[in-house]
């Protein structure tokens, strides 16, 4: 799967704009946990992929299909309007961008850093401490952690904080050394 959650301008001011009214509603915590469990159902659903980034679907339907999914879920009525504004306006492409912006802009908030662990294999709970402790040290902030797997890391870790990325998996150092091979 494609890394889709890089925030586009499009995305990003979907983000602010909700992260204004989330603001002015005192509804922040409540939307962050919306939206982090409709990015989860994305990451383990083909069908709702398919959905947000077929043009095959049109906008009313994406509509109507993240509605449905937003009632199930039983989201707040702030998150499900979103939803509905995204797809009919035919952003939807641009939503997992958005929930990362949004996450962004929470973080900022709350004065904390937000970092996504990749790692190989499910990560026990004191590695995960590990890497919250050095990222600690490393930033000056506390980090809030996601985690992913992604088995073609073969190994390690790969940690992406905003736009930087700390990567120390097997995969990469394998195709260093590789390279230098190549070029020896």
């Amino acid at each position: 799967m494609a890394d889709e959650t890089k925030a586009t301008d499009a995305g990003q001011r979907y983000a602010q704009s909700l992260f204004e009214l989330t603001i002015e509603g005192n509804q922040l915590t409540k939307v962050e946990a919306d939206l982090k469990s409709l990015k989860a159902m994305y990451a383990d659903s083909a069908d709702l992929r398919r959905l947000v980034a077929s043009p095959a679907f049109s906008s009313e339907d994406k509509a109507k299909g993240l509605a449905a999914i937003a009632k199930k879920a039983g989201f707040q009525p702030l998150t499900s309007k979103f939803l509905g504004l995204v797809a009919t306006n035919g952003r939807a492409g641009d939503l997992m961008g958005a929930i990362t912006a949004f996450s962004e802009l929470s973080a900022k908030h709350r004065g904390v850093v937000s970092a996504e662990v990749i790692s190989a294999t499910e990560l026990t709970a004191a590695q995960l401490k590990g890497v919250q402790a050095a990222l600690a040290s490393a930033l000056g902030k506390t980090p809030e952690l996601s985690t992913r797997i992604d088995a073609s890391l073969l190994g390690g870790v790969k940690v992406r904080v905003g736009s930087r990325l700390f990567d120390a998996s097997l995969r990469s150092k394998l195709d260093s050394l590789k390279f230098a091979l190549k070029r020896a």
